[in-house]
């Protein structure tokens, strides 16, 4: 299973990581992108506003590379996690049916782009993510209430 943990932990790391260059795209580029088109005087529009399309496709791209690799890590993590001794494996099958959620979605957004068939899968990642998270935090309450009283973990 340690092999198991450590491809999560390298998958959300690098979701992590393409969350922040998407980010730059997203909330940099492609604004840059739109201002100039918006401001452009009307025979450089048509230039502009091609240069701002292909900015949301790439923009598209790394949306779908992220949910694919964040979908991964909470899969892998989710099958630890319902491997675990000490937690509910409804939280692992929880945190694994987001992850199956996300991976959906990255196919989706890949396939074309920021469209309505990515409503449900949306929907099912978000109500699975708060379904376990919230799960996991009062397992993790009680377990602290439930250790020795000289127990310092």
């Amino acid at each position: 299973m340690s092999w198991t943990a450590r491809f999560g932990v390298l998958s959300a790391a690098a979701a992590l990581a393409l969350y922040a260059a998407l980010q730059a795209v997203d909330g940099v580029a492609l604004k840059q992108a739109v201002d100039a088109w918006a401001a452009a005087p009307e025979p450089e529009k048509a230039a502009r506003f091609a240069t701002a399309e292909g900015i949301r496709w790439l923009e598209w791209g790394m949306r779908s590379y992220q949910n694919f690799l964040l979908g991964t890590a909470l899969v892998l993590l989710g099958v630890v996690v319902a491997a675990a001794r000490d937690v509910s494996r409804i939280i692992g099958y929880l945190m694994a049916l987001s992850g199956l959620a996300y991976l959906v979605q990255g196919w989706i957004i890949g396939a074309s782009g920021f469209s309505a068939a990515n409503t449900l899968p949306t929907l099912v990642g978000i109500v699975a993510i708060l379904a376990w998270t919230v799960w996991l935090l009062v397992s993790a309450l009680r377990m602290k209430e439930a250790a020795p009283a000289g127990h310092m973990g």
